[in-house]
């Protein structure tokens, strides 16, 4: 068969970055490429976007990892396995049945890749405008990994560090749907109280925070519809969780902390909830089922006996009330579940 077809060739002058722009003008005209997946293919020996090819597939698959020498290319699989579990185990099934739901959404979803790379980059304090140089030897990639590995660990694992956010308050809408910009402003958000050496603030006031997350949802959605998509929104998403922090220490009730974050910062916003979508048809559809499984798991969803935040699979320690040091015992009435950084780190 090929024998007998025509193949065309086109003859291309100069080095090979003539020649792979070439590439990517003629594999445009009949189907767009995405423009991550775009980003990604021309800059595949940059740190970062070898490190999202690694997560997205735990380490497996395509290698673009190959050149580096074995030692490197290992602790980069091992790496990108442990971040992958942490953001996309459990599985998430449609319509949800359980609040044990991963932190990162479906892995295998248009939006996926690009969250992974924005997520190394912001963690990695990398500018998404910024073009890194190529990785040549793995450890810029390794580099990059190990950090985004500390933020995730952070964000919920069994890791002694780890606050253990609760996916369905940090990461979802209450209809199921992942909220890439909330998920992108946690990161940030996470990081920054980290840096300051605060989580204990953040621990304090946790409730009160989760709590405005969810009744006052609308008022996030407020802010990224104002600054239109998620990279620019969740810089100020942050900045208004973080300011409600603050204003939670000083005692104020979580209205009081709207009120005075609308008469400052964020007088754009307004306390009034958008109406509902009129619904004409019988029958539940995904997200309406989604919704009504969440609004009744999460009144009764574990919560833990120090923050009152609420618990994850994924992220619980058992606590001594009587810590061990003063005498306590390991007997289940002196047992209690909590987040594994309210026991190990607050607690101490």
């Amino acid at each position: 068969n090929l024998g007998a077809l025509a193949i065309q060739l086109q003859w291309v002058e100069g080095d090979s970055s003539k020649a792979e722009n070439s590439f990517f003008k003629i594999n445009q005209q009949a189907a767009p490429i995405d423009k991550t997946e775009l980003k990604l293919l021309k800059t595949r020996r940059h740190p970062n976007s070898i490190a999202a090819r690694a997560i997205i597939r735990s380490g497996k698959g395509h290698k673009y990892w190959s050149k580096f020498d074995e030692k490197n290319q290992q602790k980069i699989q091992e790496l990108a396995e442990d971040i992958n579990n942490i953001l996309f185990n459990p599985k998430l099934d449609t319509p949800i049945k359980t609040l044990d739901i991963p932190i990162g959404g479906k892995q295998y979803a248009a939006q996926t890749l690009p969250l992974i790379l924005d997520f190394i980059n912001i963690s990695n304090n990398i500018d998404y405008k910024i073009t890194l140089d190529d990785d040549k030897v793995g450890d810029e990639t390794i580099k990059l990994l190990k950090q985004t590995l500390r933020i995730a660990r952070l964000v919920n694992s069994n890791h002694s560090s780890s606050l253990g956010l609760h996916p369905v308050i940090y990461f979802y809408s209450k209809d199921g749907r992942h909220k890439i910009a909330l998920f992108y402003a946690i990161i940030d958000f996470v990081i920054k109280w980290h840096q300051k050496h605060k989580l204990n603030d953040f621990t304090k006031t946790r409730a009160g925070i989760e709590n405005i997350i969810w009744n006052y949802d609308y008022l996030i959605q407020q802010i990224n519809r104002k600054y239109r998509s998620a990279l620019t929104s969740y810089s100020h998403i942050s900045k208004f969780l973080l300011e409600s922090v603050s204003l939670l220490k000083t005692g104020l009730n979580e209205l009081e902390v709207i009120e005075e974050l609308i008469k400052n910062d964020f007088n754009y916003l307004t306390i009034e909830k958008a109406e509902l979508e009129e619904t004409s048809s019988r029958d539940f559809n995904t997200n309406r089922k989604s919704a009504v499984y969440i609004k009744d798991a999460i009144e009764s969803a574990p919560r833990c006996n120090i923050c009152n935040g609420l618990i994850h699979k994924n992220s619980i320690s058992i606590d001594h009330i009587d810590r061990k040091e003063d005498g306590g015992l390991g007997t289940i009435d002196n047992g209690q579940i909590t987040h594994p950084y309210c026991n190990t780190g607050f607690k101490n």
